[in-house]
């Protein structure tokens, strides 16, 4: 049976049905047991399964981190939670010298099967500490793989596949995401990882997104839509390993390249991606390929420093036409005046 579910719900699915499936995974994070359950997605988790499989930890990343890659060498499936990616900077010598490594310093005899959650996302004026998205930096690591889903039915088929893959998964959640909602069946599904997905066919130019900002090109889309330009959209789902396959396929039918980041510019998924295309593809390219993410600047506090940071759906349509020499209709950007960027979609609430 298929339903409609909101991201969160999905998330929750699907660790439900995990903890159903194997006793070996357990769920442990900061807040999990908490009544919000990490903006709903833990919520009735230890009341199904106890405390002995689902519970809270100390704000103690680098310790806890270790104690459950520990638990993963020996048979256990933790799914571990730090909710902020800024907080699991803290345990990054457990994740990157010892998780990402163990499969190959043991030649495949021993592995870690974890799955470590992690929150992107703005809003509320968390600012600098809190709103990182640090993707490509957990990407640059041989033996860790990220994967980032934009949709509810993503979200639950690739976290089940996360938790069942025997190396240890960075898997992170835009929080704008959580109220979004698609259909997802009932049953027990997974969606394979380092494969991307084409969410909308076109033929006039490729826009290759991740995580949240595929919500925003579809939107943006839509406007090249209005504008004559037939837009082909590549939701990447999984950063690490990247299919480059299906990416080269919509390029090389495109010819024109632009890669929608939620991080920073410099040195980020969006460059690997040009570069690779432009490596491969170059003869077939008809324009420059252009990405867009966030600045080279932290995070700012202030809504007024945000109004200029956060790229939206304009600002791909407008980037988009410029590979054409054109310019977005103003309609488009009258409609956006007025709208802040640091605060979430209204279906989002919690002390989080």
């Amino acid at each position: 049976m298929i339903r409609t579910l909101t991201y969160a719900e999905a998330l929750n699915e699907a660790q439900v049905q995990c903890l159903e499936a194997d006793e070996n995974v357990y769920v442990i994070g900061l807040g999990a047991p908490d009544p919000k359950g990490i903006f709903g997605t833990t919520i009735g988790l230890r009341e199904k399964f106890g405390s002995d499989r689902v519970f809270d930890m100390p704000i103690s990343e680098n310790a806890v981190t270790g104690m459950a890659i520990g638990s993963a060498i020996t048979g256990m499936r933790p799914v571990l939670s730090h909710q902020r990616i800024d907080f699991a900077i803290a345990a990054m010598e457990q994740i990157v010298n010892q998780a990402a490594k163990w499969y190959f310093m043991f030649a495949g005899q021993s592995s870690v099967p974890i799955v470590i959650r992690m929150i992107i996302g703005r809003g509320w004026g968390q600012g600098p500490q809190h709103s990182q998205s640090l993707q490509a930096m957990f990407a640059h690591v041989p033996g860790l793989k990220v994967v980032m889903p934009a949709t509810a039915h993503d979200a639950k088929g690739l976290l089940i596949a996360s938790i069942e893959d025997n190396n240890p998964v960075i898997f992170i959640e835009h929080r704008w995401l959580y109220g979004l909602n698609s259909l997802v069946p009932q049953e027990k599904y997974s969606e394979p990882l380092g494969r991307c997905k084409v969410i909308r066919e076109g033929t006039d130019i490729t826009i290759v997104s991740l995580s949240y900002m595929t919500i925003e090109s579809l939107r943006a889309a839509d406007m090249l839509e209005d504008s004559g330009v037939s837009t082909e959209i590549v939701d990447i789902r999984t950063v690490s390993p990247l299919d480059w396959d299906t990416i080269f396929e919509s390029v090389s039918k495109t010819g024109r390249l632009l890669v929608a980041d939620t991080g920073t510019m410099s040195f980020g998924v969006s460059g690997e991606i040009i570069a690779k295309c432009v490596e491969n593809l170059y003869g077939k390219l008809k324009s420059s390929p252009n990405r867009i993410s966030l600045p080279d600047l932290p995070s700012p506090t202030s809504s007024s420093l945000a109004k200029t940071y956060f790229p939206r759906a304009v600002d791909i349509a407008e980037l988009a036409l410029s590979s054409f020499g054109r310019n977005l209709d103003k309609k488009w950007w009258k409609l956006e005046e007025g709208v802040r960027l640091d605060i979430p979609n209204t279906n989002f609430t919690g002390p989080f």
